[in-house]
C-alpha cells in the first residue's frame, strides 16, 4: 500500500467543547505536513447502522423498505432507509436487526453486510454499517419516546427515479441506493447469514 505519511496531521493538543446528549465535539490544534499548524473542530460519534430491507413477492416483484421521518435541523420529512446509532457494547449486525425491529416492525432471517460509509469525513468520525435484509416478517414496531415516523415500500427503480429527481437527498440512503442497484444487477455479490439471536 502507499505511504501516505506526507499527507498525515499530528495531534498537538485536544480540547473538548461540547459534551451533550447526541453530540461530543472537540477542538484540536494539528501539525502539518509542512511543520505549520491549524485547529481542527470534530464531533465523535460511536458509529451507526443501516438496513436495506427487501420484501419479495409471489410473482419476485422486490420492494424495499423504507421511512419518512421529519429531520430537525433542516425542517424536512425525508425519505430514508431504516438507520440508527450503536449502543454501547453492541455489535453492527445486532443494532441493524434492532433498529429494523424498533423502526419498522419487521423482523429477518438473513442478513448481509454490504460495506461501511462514512458520510461527514471533514467533521465528524462516525461510520455508518450498511446491512441487506431478507426474508422479512411483519410486525409491530418499537419507536423510542419522541419519535414519529411512516414506514412504506418502494420498488427499486421508483427510489431510484427519486434519488435522480432530487426527492431523496439523504446521503446514506443516497449510497444504499447504489448498492441497492449493484446487488440487484450481480455486479455486487453479497454473502448471507443468519440472524443474531435476539433477547
Amino acid at each position: 500500500m502507499e505511504d501516505d505519511n506526507h499527507l498525515r496531521e499530528h495531534t498537538h493538543s485536544s480540547e473538548e467543547i461540547l459534551n451533550g446528549k447526541f453530540l461530543h465535539a472537540f477542538r484540536d490544534t494539528v501539525t502539518l505536513p509542512d511543520g505549520g499548524s491549524a485547529t481542527r473542530e470534530y464531533f465523535v460519534h460511536p458509529g451507526a447502522v443501516m438496513v436495506i430491507p427487501l420484501l419479495q413477492d409471489d410473482a419476485g416483484q422486490i420492494r424495499v423498505v423504507l421511512e419518512r421521518q421529519f429531520r430537525y435541523p433542516i425542517g424536512q420529512v425525508m425519505v430514508e432507509f431504516p438507520a440508527g446509532k450503536l449502543d454501547a457494547g453492541e455489535t453492527v449486525q445486532f443494532c441493524a436487526q434492532r433498529e429494523l425491529l424498533e423502526e419498522t416492525g419487521y423482523t429477518a432471517t438473513e442478513w448481509a453486510r454490504a460495506g461501511q460509509m462514512r458520510p461527514a469525513i471533514a467533521y465528524s468520525t462516525e461510520f455508518i454499517d450498511i446491512w441487506f435484509a431478507r426474508d422479512l416478517t411483519p410486525g409491530a414496531a418499537k419507536l423510542d419516546a419522541g419519535e414519529f415516523l411512516e414506514v412504506f415500500t418502494a420498488t427499486p427503480e421508483e427510489l431510484l427515479q427519486w434519488c435522480q429527481q432530487g426527492r431523496v437527498t439523504d446521503a446514506k440512503t443516497l449510497t444504499g441506493a447504489l448498492w441497492l442497484q449493484q446487488v440487484l444487477q450481480g455486479s455486487w455479490p453479497l454473502q448471507w447469514g443468519a440472524a443474531l439471536p435476539m433477547p
